[in-house]
């Protein structure tokens, strides 16, 4: 029995007998079946060609794999009055990068804010010593691996305490999650927006898209959803889904700006 990870999108599956014909999260529009065919990996190939690496990104300790793989989405140790978070997962486990996170604090939490990150989910958990890992309940079909560790959140927002708030943005998946923590890492605090919003290359301006790979914009009525859920939250910073895409100053305003000309260019 084995746990193959897909090498497009880097999610693992429960214990099989064989590898499946193809994986049914990038079967989805959302994602996408590579050109060449589905292509399967496991837990052990994946570490003996990659490993986690650790840098800064903005203010936050992040970390992901090198080389670069699958979607690539980076994830960070968010040290918390909610405790220290492990904001987004990844493939691939090592006894380095658990050490440097018990060395950091450890870890208390994982959340994910959406299928295409949910990746080795249980192979984390585990390593942590059995951590919780919340996921919103509205993509809980879109689970490939079970484990005891998930948590299922419902609702628009789940506070984690005073200063970290879980806020389903929906859109790209009806329960795409960010996190705000209204007090760091800088003053002004911060949304880890997942892609929910996904932060333009020139670091100035967010989009929406139901699919990104597959270019499908995000229905007008989600984007206004979206817009009301987020309106009350203020945050200094936003950090998108993988290094250095990130709006760091003035990214409340940069984001409400960036909601009208969606709206705009949509709407004609």
């Amino acid at each position: 029995m084995t746990k193959y990870i897909c090498t497009t999108c880097g999610t693992q599956t429960r214990d099989l007998d064989a590898a499946p014909e193809q994986c049914p999260i990038c079967a989805d529009d959302r994602q996408y079946v590579a050109y060449e065919g589905q292509a399967w990996t496991t837990h052990e190939a994946l570490g003996a060609d990659h490993t986690v690496k650790f840098a800064t990104d903005g203010d936050v300790l992040a970390f992901g794999l090198e080389p670069q793989f699958a979607i690539d989405q980076r994830s960070a140790l968010l040290k918390t009055d909610a405790g220290n978070i492990m904001w987004e997962c990844q493939s691939l486990v090592t006894d380095d990068a658990v050490a440097r996170l018990e060395a950091e604090g450890g870890v208390d939490l994982i959340v994910i804010s959406h299928p295409h990150f949910y990746s080795s989910l249980g192979e984390w958990s585990d390593a942590l010593g059995g951590v919780p890992v919340l996921l919103h309940d509205a993509d809980r079909d879109w689970v490939q691996r079970p484990h005891s560790a998930i948590e299922f959140w419902s609702g628009d927002t789940r506070r984690l305490s005073d200063d970290v708030t879980l806020i389903r943005c929906g859109g790209h998946f009806p329960g795409s999650t960010a996190l705000h923590w209204a007090t760091g890492p800088r003053p002004g605090g911060a949304l880890f927006a997942g892609d929910a919003l996904q932060v333009g290359l020139d670091r100035r301006v967010v989009s929406f898209m139901y699919s990104y790979p597959n270019a499908i914009p995000m229905r007008t009525s989600d984007v206004v959803a979206m817009r009301a859920r987020l309106a009350a939250y203020a945050y200094e910073d936003l950090y998108g889904y993988t290094w250095t895409r990130n709006i760091i100053g003035d990214a409340t305003a940069r984001v409400a700006a960036s909601f009208d000309r969606y709206l705009d260019a949509v709407n004609g």
